[in-house]
């Protein structure tokens, strides 16, 4: 794999991806029985944006850099505050750091890594924490491997892809099937580049035709999604979202289509419950 997400780290897709995570999570923080976060496409999980790799493309500058001055009562403020606990605005924490900074001692995150030497630095990041464990595993075999979970009846499977090979949403309906035969009262959230809108209708339509219930679609535009070269936007597909999250999520993607300049930000229910 060549994919290196240093060079995309906080931009705009990063920004509206995990903004909407740590709304997802905060749902299992309101009861007190232990939840499981499956994260199956980890990466290194803080990223130095002062690094040559994050300056050569600058894309956080565009994203994460135009978002510190949010007042206390915004939208993303959750979010914003675990970046600042994680090391920013100098360095950027992915999916795994935020989730582990919400965790409780009850709670158990599982980190799946293809990539033997990125695999290593998260290992090391994660040291010392007995709640969050590290797999040098494929992503998709992870979810065979590794669910239903044996210590939580709760949990949320994230799947985020870097999508650098062709096939790739075929193999995330396959992994939504197995999710659902394995672990069926997870929540499930696929995060999706946009392009252009004809691979995305066909995803969307295969979610449809599985026969899920209760899934929601979240979306930020930054340009109209006509140019299938260019990563016009991004979306974060869920099952099973919790009771209000649409509302807040929708509150959210309209905070960073300000600060960001963006074309259009959505939340939309594909399958009613």
């Amino acid at each position: 794999m060549n994919y290196r997400h240093i060079y995309h780290a906080g931009n705009f897709a990063d920004c509206m991806k995990h903004a909407l995570l740590v709304s997802l999570l905060q749902h299992f923080l309101r009861k007190d029985s232990p939840f499981l976060v499956l994260d199956t496409h980890a990466g290194i999980g803080r990223y130095d944006l002062e690094s040559a790799e994050a300056e050569k493309t600058g894309e956080y500058h565009d994203g994460i850099g135009k978002l510190w001055n949010q007042p206390p009562d915004s939208p993303l403020a959750p979010w914003l505050e675990l970046v600042r606990k994680a090391g920013g605005p100098r360095f950027y924490p992915g999916s795994p750091l935020l989730t582990s900074l919400m965790l409780r001692p009850q709670d158990l995150l599982i980190c799946c890594e293809k990539h033997p030497v990125d695999k290593r630095t998260l290992y090391r990041l994660f040291a010392g924490q007995p709640n969050v464990s590290v797999h040098e595993r494929d992503a998709y075999e992870s979810l065979r491997a590794l669910l239903p979970p044996k210590t939580a009846r709760r949990g949320l499977v994230l799947i985020d892809p870097p999508f650098e090979e062709p096939g790739e949403f075929d193999r995330l309906a396959t992994a939504l099937q197995t999710i659902h035969s394995r672990f069926a009262a997870a929540m499930v959230a696929v995060w999706y580049p946009i392009k252009h809108r004809t691979p995305i209708r066909q995803f969307h339509n295969s979610v449809e035709q599985a026969g899920y219930r209760n899934v929601l679609v979240a979306e930020l535009l930054m340009r109209a999604p006509h140019n299938p070269d260019t990563l016009n936007g991004a979306g974060l597909l869920v099952i099973k979202p919790p009771y209000g999250f649409a509302e807040r999520a929708q509150d959210q993607l309209n905070c960073l289509k300000a600060a960001l300049g963006a074309h259009e930000a959505l939340v939309s229910e594909l399958v009613p419950e």
